[in-house]
């Protein structure tokens, strides 16, 4: 029998779906079959495979097997019929809407078709905390190729040549931003990894922090190299307690494998990093509001210049980079520059990581090349809108980037074409919502949350994204007024115009592009005093078309204060004085009976 492996995926979705109970019942079960040592299978903890939506997700080599929703009775039999049998077990495996059919291998997936990893190349591939595993897929061959046969200017023309941009939002390039650090006056120069992913719906840099940590601590260190620096930090989130523990394990690993410490790899190059817990901030996802925190300070912004590659942490030269850019800096060192340029779109190269979450089909993580387009990535790879609704918009660049709506589906995703529609790249979040969302209601969301974020420290954020709030909390309840759209505008601009750092100046993008985008609906809410999706409970009307109603009785069966009555196979009735508008029955009802009037 041919000696398999078995991958549990053990990223944070598929935990919370209770993926660790079936790695360790697969371990008790081939445990107990009493195999000869040759052939019993390695079973191993993986980070996220992508499909989160799908989870928990087993995949089997060299079969190229991949099971989802795999439940803790499910795991005697794919132990009997895939490990010792080499039998599938149909029931297990997907079904591709598109492909019309259940797929075998989570590589033949439509929803992989598209996608191209570089950043994920090893996640879902390797133990999240073995670094032999990392090693075998060429796993610090790329620190060992910068350290003995590259000199530091070398390395940072490479990370030039490459066109690398920084993928946590910004888009600066990686290259310009080392050189300038190493090019600067001192002898002592850090490196910071910003794991503070803040952006709701966004688990990007958590799934590699959790599944690939190696990766990058191998990008660090070459940058350390690449601009002498001898210390490192890892500034993550201080909710993401399994990608603490995995960087804390990977970084004694990687030293005990003399990849980091004193005289890597036998040479005279040391570098240690130390983890540092978030400070619980959305501001500290800010790369000066980062630095205080490490440094034990508030974080709050500081005005820039000086940049933190002049003057940052404890005021020395500092290079800060996010996850996602740590990751692609070993396969650009191994495989070169003129590789990675060559994929992605003239002024955004490489691929990009997005979360993709909302109303799709497909909800999780993927990575595409630069210059695809939004259609390619929610129609092909998501999937589409699922339950029959229509797609409505999709937002990028987390809480502070814009909405974009259907007409924009052909749009290329790269950093200078979202920007120039009013949109972002941000870290890479990506909602979408179908035609049941109010995007004033989806605005005024947003903006709560950066309102309550907002640090405080400057006026134009603190008072003006406040302001903006209270607006659209009127205009969402019934209260808004002639000349509203008109000053939330004029708010905004001043926020972006005036604020201190980068979120704040932000902040108004998913306002000014929803009014842009669909301003009818704002229009509705203030001139006609109706909600158009049926969202914002004052200013909505729900009612039964008789024309629609087959009286199957779903509705009754999910409204909570029994406001729907009517005979079997009749069409029913919705009384207006007990309904409390929580659109349960709109959900339920098979033939969308239930209208908005």
């Amino acid at each position: 029998m041919l000696k398999k492996t078995v991958y549990v995926c053990c990223g944070t979705g598929c935990l919370a779906s209770g993926s660790h109970a079936i790695y360790q019942a697969l371990q008790a079960q081939v445990k107990t079959l009493g195999l000869a040592v040759e052939v019993v299978p390695q079973i191993k903890k993986t980070g996220c495979h992508g499909l989160c939506q799908k989870g928990p997700l087993v995949h089997i080599a060299p079969q190229d097997v991949t099971y989802i929703h795999v439940k803790l009775e499910d795991v005697e039999e794919i132990v009997e019929q895939t490990l010792l049998q080499d039998q599938v077990v149909e029931r297990l495996l997907y079904v591709d809407r598109q492909q019309g059919k259940r797929v075998v291998s989570k590589h033949d997936w439509t929803f992989a078709q598209k996608q191209l990893k570089i950043a994920l190349r090893n996640c879902g591939e390797i133990s999240q905390d073995c670094i032999e595993d990392y090693i075998a897929r060429d796993g610090y061959a790329a620190l060992r190729q910068a350290v003995t046969a590259m000199t530091p200017a070398q390395i940072r023309e490479e990370i030039t040549c490459s066109g690398l941009r920084g993928r946590g939002g910004g888009g600066f390039a990686t290259g310009n931003k080392w050189s300038l650090t190493a090019q600067a006056p001192g002898d002592i120069k850090y490196v910071i990894c910003n794991g503070d992913e803040g952006d709701p719906g966004a688990f990007m840099d958590r799934s590699i922090l959790e599944g690939d940590p190696h990766t990058v601590l191998e990008g660090m260190a070459i940058c350390a190299f690449a601009i002498r620096a001898k210390r490192g930090f890892l500034y993550i989130r201080d909710e993401y307690s399994l990608a603490v523990e995995n960087m804390k394990k990977a970084i004694a690993d990687a030293e005990s494998h003399g990849m980091l410490g004193q005289q890597i790899l036998g040479s005279d190059f040391d570098f240690s990093v130390e983890v540092v817990r978030g400070g619980g901030a959305f501001v500290c996802g800010e790369e000066t509001s980062l630095l205080h925190s490490i440094e034990g300070q508030t974080g709050e912004p500081s005005p820039k210049p000086p940049f933190p590659s002049d003057h940052g942490l404890w005021g020395q030269p500092t290079v800060i980079n996010n996850v996602e850019t740590w990751a692609n800096i070993p396969v650009i060192i191994q495989r070169g520059a003129a590789w990675f340029s060559a994929i992605g779109s003239d002024g955004s190269k490489g691929t990009k990581v997005f979360s993709l979450v909302g109303k799709i089909a497909n909800t999780g993580l993927v990575e595409v090349p630069m210059g695809i387009t939004l259609r390619e990535v929610i129609f092909e790879i998501g999937g589409g809108v699922p339950r029959r609704r229509k797609f409505k918009a999709v937002q990028t660049g987390g809480p502070s980037g814009g909405c974009l709506p259907e007409a924009k589906l052909d749009l290329q995703v790269d950093f200078d074409s979202l920007l120039a529609e009013g949109s972002m790249m941000g870290s890479g979040g990506m909602i979408v919502v179908d035609d049941r969302t109010c995007m004033v209601e989806f605005a005024r969301y947003y903006l709560t949350f950066l309102s309550e974020e907002s640090c405080g420290k400057c006026a134009p954020c603190r008072e003006g994204i406040k302001a903006m709030l209270a607006i659209l909390v009127d205009i969402c309840q019934g209260r808004g007024r002639e000349g509203d759209i008109q000053l939330l505008e004029e708010l905004g601009k001043m926020v972006q115009a005036n604020s201190l750092c980068g979120l704040g100046k932000t902040a108004p993008n998913p306002v000014l592009s929803n009014i842009h985008y669909f301003r009818e609906e704002f229009e509705a809410h203030i001139h006609e005093k109706r909600c158009p999706a049926g969202v914002c409970k004052e200013l909505t009307v729900l009612q039964i078309d008789p024309q629609l109603c087959t009286g199957c009785g779903a509705c009754v069966k999910v409204c909570p204060v029994d406001a729907i009555a009517g005979e079997q196979r009749q069409p029913h009735v919705l009384d207006q004085g007990k309904c409390i508008k929580c659109n349960n029955c709109r959900d339920r009802c098979p033939v969308d009976a239930i209208v908005v009037g």
